[in-house]
């Protein structure tokens, strides 16, 4: 018994070794940052395998399959608990639904309208996840955010709403339960970086897209979205399932998630305070908090600014353009309450809270 055990114990090892990245295979990425670390890893992992849209039934079995055997769906999976249903592979494909627990699918998690469909990305399994095909729908093309107001909950809490303006994002978002939040952001990591070439465009194709897409390779997402996606890479660090599913992918593709094999890379490349912006919280002062009538907003890069206000409901209830360091801006009209100041300058956006009290 002790035998088999030492042998088992090996053959895992041996397994483990045998999935990790090549000796040198980030070799070229060493030493170092922001854009040009971005440049490295996309020189890195952008040849790749590209696959056939039927392929990815067959592949999901390698690269999204739980301990048990079922489908691992992030969109109704519940970590450390009872999912309210699980999917068997092959004999549960979409097919038509209704509502969940129907059938599963493929879910371009970064919605391929906003690439029109094009290949490799449309295959990219980096990318693509087995869910639910009544979520999936639900989701749609809207944008990963933060929901401040549901208006749908799935059965294991992923959300449909408005979104949060703390995060200085408006309109319909898509909010992942926590747990998969990080699995997320680097998936969002990847095709900014293994489509460098291609992601500029992108920005014009979808009005969607448009609202986190910089339109250029570098930084390539807007600045608010850099932020939300740091922080949620950071709140939800790379886990065995990533670690497992990246060595599937590479098995299949032969490329690689570079934000799963090196987490840190995410902050060498996109740290907001010194890669996108000069502007940050503790360079933006708003007094008098709380305020009456009015309330100056003043910024030590003494750039032009916008300043939106949204009430809690995430409803825009008043917008400054052109604005200086040093301006008033009027909010008699206002009823009291707590309310987030939207502030951008030099694309970049910065949100703060203010109480007015009448």
């Amino acid at each position: 018994m002790k035998n088999l055990l030492l042998i088992l114990a090996i053959w895992l090892v041996s397994l483990n070794l045998l999935a990790q990245a090549p000796a040198g295979y980030y070799n070229n990425a060493e030493g170092k940052s922001g854009a040009n670390l971005k440049t490295a890893l996309f020189g890195i992992i952008k040849t790749h395998t590209e696959r056939t849209y039927t392929n990815l039934w067959t592949d999901m079995q390698s690269t999204d399959k739980k301990a048990n055997g079922k489908v691992w769906d992030m969109y109704s999976d519940i970590p450390g608990g009872t999912p309210a249903y699980e999917y068997t592979f092959i004999s549960q494909q979409c097919g038509n639904y209704s509502g969940e627990n129907n059938c599963y699918n493929r879910e371009h998690s970064f919605p391929k309208s906003w690439f029109n469909d094009a290949t490799p990305m449309y295959t990219d399994l980096f990318h693509l996840y087995p869910t639910d095909g009544y979520v999936n729908g639900k989701r749609s093309n809207y944008i990963f955010g933060e929901v401040s107001s549901a208006s749908w909950t799935s059965t294991n809490g992923s959300m449909l709403g408005t979104a949060d303006p703390v995060t200085g994002l408006s309109g319909t978002v898509f909010e992942p339960i926590d747990a998969y939040k990080g699995d997320f952001a680097r998936t969002y990591f990847y095709m900014a970086t293994c489509y460098e070439d291609k992601i500029a465009s992108w920005a014009s194709i979808a009005t969607e897209a448009q609202q986190i897409l910089a339109g250029n390779s570098y930084p390539a997402y807007k600045a608010v979205y850099v932020q939300l996606l740091l922080t949620w890479a950071k709140n939800d660090p790379v886990s065995d399932k990533e670690i497992a599913r990246n060595n599937a992918v590479y098995g299949i593709q032969n490329n690689r998630n570079p934000y799963i094999d090196h987490p840190e890379y995410a902050e060498k490349v996109w740290n907001p305070t010194s890669a996108i912006g000069e502007v940050t919280a503790s360079t933006i002062s708003i007094y008098p908090n709380p305020a009456t009538s009015e309330f100056t907003i003043e910024l030590q890069n003494g750039k032009p600014f916008t300043a939106e206000i949204f009430n809690l409901t995430g409803k825009c209830v008043k917008r400054s353009t052109d604005l200086n360091s040093g301006e008033t801006i009027q909010v008699g009209e206002l009823n009291s309450g707590i309310y987030l100041v939207k502030i951008t300058s030099n694309k970049t956006v910065i949100v703060k809270k203010i109480t007015i009290q009448k």
